[in-house]
């Protein structure tokens, strides 16, 4: 029915009255329920409009992006700034492309019965629907996420400020502790939104290299000093995009180092719940002394609706990140919480963990074996996360292989947008969790023609 529609008033003129909608079901032979169904779909895609009252027209068609003069602008913008870039995670994929770039799970290895059931009861409560949350969060999770860095390290419900998702944590805690123009230094390479939130903030960015082990601290100690910089953002644990995880001696040793030179530490852990390896215990889990700015994500493993994630911190450093989170949220709405924690206190969240352990384990697996049976390179198997990072062959700039690779039909990140500074080589990230395996060999191949190999 819809179609039909869409080919009789499509090409008709802006304003065009549509007959009833008896009038249309007694033309097509159908009810009036399946009429209005179809001119809901019209009226989504814009194609008609309707006015209470009046009846349906078809719409009124914006001015052509040609006929219009945004010229002024340019002017007004100023030079391009820190936000004049193109994001990965903002690249939708063309309809039937293999989605490779992205970095949220397919649904089948997300908990959709566990969301579907807690979101039933939460609305049910119309204090959860209706109420304002204008607090850090709900006790019981606060509790929760003060939980996760271990019963050992002492963290309690007050310690934690939750927030919309990691990236609003992260966005937070740097405006919260480092000031316009600070330096803060950063793992190269990194999670590319947390560059942009410091970038944003009007922070310099010092990049110290990935080691094999994680980072070297000596590193860490000259960047801190050279630039007097207070803080480091990093992902110790399958570290954003290669998968990464430092060793037992970096992460003690730059524990020290920071205490040395009374800096902080924000800890992305963002990737806890993909672990395919054992994941080592957070920095936090090691930190009396309010060093370490714990964030905890449960956005990836949960659903991309449910943005909730936990900022644990000691001492004034919460303070300012508490007042850091109002410039730009005023709070999580109640029911993300509720639904968040009635998932995680449900019987069936370990198994979804394990399940999806054992998910990631399979789809990791068969995406290095067939990028490996390439001449394209993967130097570490990641431990965890949800992307291979792949080293191209020669020289050929990796943005030229991703262009070449979407017109193919392949979306993958071009490995640049990780790298604080210039890239030492050519790499693209190639994530595992969006996309079926049965469509890993087609993905690698198509990668492979856009490298020239």
């Amino acid at each position: 029915m819809a179609d039909s529609l869409r080919r009789e008033y499509g090409g008709r003129p802006p304003e065009t009255r549509l007959p009833s909608t008896r009038a249309i079901a007694a033309q097509h032979g159908v009810g009036p329920v399946t009429v209005q169904s179809a001119l809901r779909l019209l009226v989504a895609e814009g194609i008609v409009e309707t006015r209470p009252g009046n009846g349906t027209f078809v719409a009124r068609r914006p001015r052509p992006p040609h006929e219009r003069d945004l010229s002024w602008q340019t002017t007004a913008l100023g030079p391009a700034g820190p936000l004049d870039v193109e994001l990965p995670g903002a690249r939708s994929a063309a309809p039937g492309a293999l989605a490779m770039h992205g970095g949220y799970p397919a649904p089948e290895l997300l908990p959709g019965a566990l969301v579907r059931s807690a979101l039933a009861r939460a609305a049910r409560d119309s204090s959860v629907v209706l109420d304002a949350q204008m607090n850090s969060g709900l006790p019981r999770l606060r509790a929760w996420f003060a939980n996760e860095p271990g019963p050992a390290a002492g963290y309690d419900a007050d310690d934690v400020l939750v927030t919309n998702g990691g990236q609003s944590a992260v966005s937070a805690t740097l405006r919260a502790l480092a000031a316009p123009g600070d330096a803060v230094v950063m793992e190269s390479p990194t999670y590319w939104g947390a560059m942009l939130a410091a970038r944003a903030h009007g922070l310099r960015i010092v990049p110290i290299a990935r080691t094999v082990d994680g980072i070297d601290p000596g590193d860490l100690a000259d960047a801190l000093a050279a630039h007097n910089a207070r803080v480091f953002y990093a992902q110790p644990t399958f570290a954003n995009p290669s998968g990464e995880v430092w060793s037992p001696s970096v992460r003690a040793e730059t524990l020290r180092v920071l205490a040395e030179h009374k800096a902080f530490v924000v800890e992305d852990d963002w990737a806890r719940d993909l672990a395919i390896d054992d994941a080592p215990p957070p920095l936090a889990a090691a930190d009396p002394d309010g060093h370490v700015v714990y964030v905890r994500s449960l956005t990836k493993s949960m659903s991309p609706s449910i943005r909730v994630a936990g900022i644990v911190a000691r001492g004034p450093a919460l303070r300012r990140i508490s007042t850091s989170r109002w410039a730009g949220e005023m709070f999580v709405p109640g029911l993300a919480q509720h639904v968040a924690l009635d998932v995680l206190t449900a019987p069936g969240w370990r198994r979804h963990i394990a399940t999806l352990r054992r998910e990631l384990r399979e789809r990791r697996d068969a995406l290095v074996r067939e990028l490996r049976a390439t001449p394209l390179s993967v130097d570490r198997v990641p431990g965890g996360g949800m992307s291979v990072w792949v080293r191209l062959p020669g020289d050929v700039p990796a943005r030229d292989v991703a262009r070449r690779a979407s017109a193919l039909g392949l979306e993958v990140a071009p490995g640049d947008d990780w790298f604080p500074a210039e890239p030492p080589g050519q790499c693209v990230r190639m994530g595992f969790v969006a996309t079926l395996p049965t469509r890993y060999r087609e993905a690698v191949g198509i990668l492979a023609e856009a490298a020239g190999v």
